[in-house]
């Protein structure tokens, strides 16, 4: 038998359950289809998403000896030339190379991670290993990427550390106050019209918040950068998904947002 014009091949079907599958959706709960990529129309926004509430940038706890540096820096290119000058952060020491940034600097969305790992390292770009990977198929599903030309379609991608830590260690304190003045210079610099935080840390720096991310994500709040409001959303970090596959069902939700809060805006 023919197969009709609609009908999808089962090499197609068995690799969109496949990818269903990788996203969370593991189970069939409705009697109707529904649009995965589509965020629900009948439900109204979460007060947050509508009117986000305003939280100040977290400040720093302790005068930072590098902050003047980094608001002398008068672009992005000046900011990862004074990093690679700067030489009071430890973990330069025991890096093998600096891990600044990528994507499109005129984007309208920044995604700002923890800490570059071991590929990120070598490469000296953010999000280049196994959690980058996912990271860019994620954006895909949503229409963006890092490599597109466009400001609609692009993202740029830095981190809360600009050097890895020894073993992946959690950063200290020390290390994250020494970093946050050059971050948010390049959010100042960069003007991005919303920021995605991918994990605890970058979200407890730029919203001055100790919550758990799973229970910040998903909430939009507005940081305060230099007297600038910005619309900001915590979500998962991608290597905490490849570790637990079944949370990706959260993460899709957050990109459904991110996506609702570019189409509106």
């Amino acid at each position: 038998m023919d197969r009709k014009q609609d009908d999808i091949s089962p090499e197609d079907a068995a690799r969109a359950l496949n990818w269903l599958a990788e996203m969370g959706a593991d189970e069939i709960i409705l009697d109707a289809p529904v649009n995965r990529f589509a965020a629900p129309k009948a439900s109204p926004p979460d007060p947050p998403l509508a009117a986000p509430a305003t939280i100040a940038a977290a400040p720093p706890m302790a005068p930072v000896a590098n902050a003047p540096a980094a608001a002398q820096c008068q672009s992005l290119g000046e900011i990862e030339a004074a990093l690679d000058r700067f030489d009071a952060c430890p973990l330069k020491k025991t890096a093998t190379r600096l891990c600044f940034a990528d994507g499109n600097p005129a984007a309208r969305v920044m995604l700002v991670g923890e800490a570059p790992g071991r590929d990120e390292d070598i490469q000296g770009k953010p999000f280049v290993g196994r959690s980058g990977q996912l990271l860019d198929r994620m954006l895909a599903a949503i229409g963006l990427s890092r490599q597109a030309a466009d400001r609609e379609s692009a993202v740029f991608i830095t981190n809360t550390i600009f050097w890895r830590p020894p073993g992946n260690r959690t950063p200290t304190e020390a290390e994250t106050q020494m970093c946050l003045p050059f971050l948010l210079r390049a959010i100042e610099l960069q003007k991005p019209d919303f920021i995605v935080c991918l994990g605890a840390t970058p979200a407890h720096r730029l919203t001055g918040r100790n919550d758990g991310i799973l229970k910040l994500r998903g909430k939009w709040v507005t940081a305060n950068v230099s007297g600038r409001n910005i619309p900001l959303l915590p979500t998962l970090h991608p290597a905490y998904l490849l570790r637990q596959p079944a949370q990706k069902r959260l993460a899709w939700r957050d990109l459904l947002s991110l996506r609702e809060m570019l189409d509106a805006h």
